[in-house]
């Protein structure tokens, strides 16, 4: 194809990216807004600094459940549609979080916000049927996804030094109304500015299904949460989590029966499927159960606990910036890279990445510059991983289902980020009262902060490990996507 050739067909695309890249970029905002003064919000609301992590926790765990209905409800009925849908939950919960004193209702409307999450897998959806057809729609979606997350970086790093910088000179109220605007105004570009998908495959939502995954998730988080509440030892707790596990059972059975399920669990046996969504899993512990985390270990005054940098809300922002920054490039990179040493290659050397950044911090965690390098290193990796991952599950997946994978790489990574969330809540809260006489014991634990960064370079150093079992011509127009496997 000639380079003209090639602009003009370009054309269209670019314009459709570049009304999403503004969804993406809000998306961001989101991520990134809160995180600078999570140590002010649980100041706010009178709860542990630990008590972050619940917050995450239960977010991610709805958007877990979201996920899968989104997805299957954008592949049924478009996923326009159903990006819309979710920006308008989401409004109306980022609208609440300003006027939510208690931490009950803050919970709530915190959790509900988390449907954003659907965002990113149904835009690479709309693209992915734009591009269907094409010599070269595998590249030209993974270059769109790595645009896109760029612009999300982008959004969370303006979020991140803005939330940084306002909640250090204005009322917590008005800095938690500010995102919400932007989310309303992302309403009105979706409405108006996005064309709805042209494939798409109708019928009826499984509810059986998403009950059963449903009632499975929740007693699985809520023995966690239990064990948040009445320690390692609780025997309820424990029973609860088993419950959770258990009733993944009947719920595998029921799909595997259905003619059109929520989730096509046969695509858990594809060669090129099952290992991104296993490592999407193990990428969700660091990217999202770890930032609370980062955030409260910063804030933390090391001449009262021994540890922590002691940096104020805006100081906290600029490594947080830096880190986006460097997810920005890993994301830029992804595309670029893939063609050099194959997609496959490339998400293990970002797992690679990802893996030492957390490690890094085992010895290095005393002065700023030190973690801004560990976070720089984890940054360039997680980037590539979060515009590879949704690429690769829609390249390898049936044509209809390509809303289903792209989603069921997110759902698994916010069940990977919350089972992180619950238990680095639990870790930073045992022997948490390394304070002197005269303060409140409200920081995490030394010990539980090494536990996260440790859980977090692990998993991601398994994921890379997990990714060599891909097909080499994995991710590439060469593989193209086969029917998934039948019982």
């Amino acid at each position: 194809m000639s380079a003209r050739r090639r602009r003009a067909s370009l054309g269209p695309l670019a314009g459709i990216v570049g009304l999403l890249a503004f969804v993406e970029f809000t998306s961001g905002v989101l991520q990134g807004y809160y995180t600078p003064m999570l140590t002010d919000i649980a100041r706010h609301l009178d709860v542990h600094d630990a008590d972050v992590n619940w917050l995450e926790g239960t977010q991610l765990m709805l958007s877990a459940l979201v996920v899968p209905a989104f997805a299957k409800l954008g592949d049924m009925f478009g996923h326009k549609r159903m990006l819309l849908w979710s920006t308008a939950i989401t409004a109306i919960a980022s609208l609440a979080l300003p006027f939510s004193n208690s931490f009950g209702l803050f919970l709530a409307a915190w959790a509900l916000q988390g449907v954003y999450v659907v965002w990113l897998p149904l835009e690479v959806a709309i693209i992915w049927s734009r591009t269907r057809g094409r010599d070269d729609a595998s590249p030209l979606t993974a270059r769109a996804a790595g645009i896109l997350v760029a612009t999300l970086e982008a959004g969370a790093i303006t979020g991140a030094l803005l939330g940084g910088q306002l909640v250090d000179t204005l009322p917590l109220w008005v800095v938690l109304l500010v995102p919400a605007l932007l989310v309303v105004a992302c309403f009105f570009v979706i409405r108006f500015g996005v064309r709805e998908s042209d494939l798409l495959t109708g019928g009826k939502l499984d509810l059986v299904g998403l009950v059963l995954v449903s009632l499975a998730l929740i007693a699985f988080t809520g023995g966690l949460s239990l064990l948040r509440l009445g320690g390692v030892g609780s025997p309820i707790a424990w029973v609860a989590i088993a419950a959770g596990l258990l009733l993944l059972v009947p719920f595998v059975r029921y799909e595997l029966r259905h003619p059109d399920p929520l989730i096509d669990v046969r695509m858990f046996r594809s060669p090129a499927l099952a290992p991104v969504f296993l490592t999407a899993g193990l990428f969700g512990v660091s990217v999202l159960g770890a930032q609370a985390p980062l955030s409260t270990f910063a804030r933390t005054d090391p001449a009262l606990y021994g540890y922590g940098l002691g940096t104020t809300g805006f100081r906290t922002s600029l490594i947080i910036g830096l880190y986006l920054i460097a997810m920005i490039v890993g994301a830029l990179l992804f595309s670029r890279v893939s063609k050099w040493i194959t997609p496959r290659l490339t998400i293990v050397a970002a797992a690679v990445f990802v893996g030492v950044g957390y490690l890094l911090f085992l010895p290095f965690h005393d002065t700023y510059a030190q973690v801004i390098l560990n976070m720089v290193v984890a940054g360039v990796g997680s980037g590539a991983l979060v515009a590879a991952l949704p690429a690769a599950a829609a390249a390898a997946a049936p044509p209809t289902q390509t809303g289903v994978a792209t989603g069921l790489t997110n759902s698994v990574k916010t069940v990977g980020g919350a089972i992180a969330s619950a238990t680095f809540g639990i870790a930073l809260m045992q022997g948490a009262a390394g304070a002197t006489a005269t303060v409140d014991a409200t920081a995490g634990s030394l010990a539980g902060y090494f536990t996260v960064w440790l859980v977090c370079g692990v998993t991601a150093l398994i994921a890379a490990v997990l990714l060599l079992f891909v097909p080499k011509a994995a991710f590439t127009d060469a593989a193209a996507p086969a029917p998934t496997p039948r019982a």
